[in-house]
């Protein structure tokens, strides 16, 4: 099977991994955030790896700083998105720290 550029980069793994954490935490979030914060943040993460992934197919280096611009962008959304979260006892302190981790590695 082939693998593609992006695959194969260190920060898109991560990004996905934080994706798939954040979908486990969200999990439990309460029914009433489900089209709210639960949706927000998960759309969010995606929007890390995804950006991440389609900006190294662009051509010129403009067009792939700008896709990275954006990853970088929705990973601040995130972190925001956690820290209300956390705030309002929807994550534990547990979670919220390895998230921050994961963050800060991105």
């Amino acid at each position: 099977m082939y693998i593609f550029s992006f695959e194969k980069l260190e920060v898109w793994v991560e990004s996905k991994d934080l994706t798939s954490y954040i979908y486990t935490i969200t999990n439990k979030f309460p029914e009433s955030e489900k089209f709210g914060l639960t949706s927000q943040i998960r759309r969010a993460a995606i929007s890390i790896c995804s950006n991440i992934a389609e900006g190294t197919s662009r051509i010129t280096n403009k067009d792939k700083a700008h896709f990275l611009s954006i990853s970088f962008s929705s990973t601040m959304e995130v972190l925001n998105q956690l820290i209300l979260s956390y705030e309002l006892k929807y994550v534990s302190e547990d979670e919220y720290l390895i998230s921050r981790k994961k963050i800060e590695s991105i």
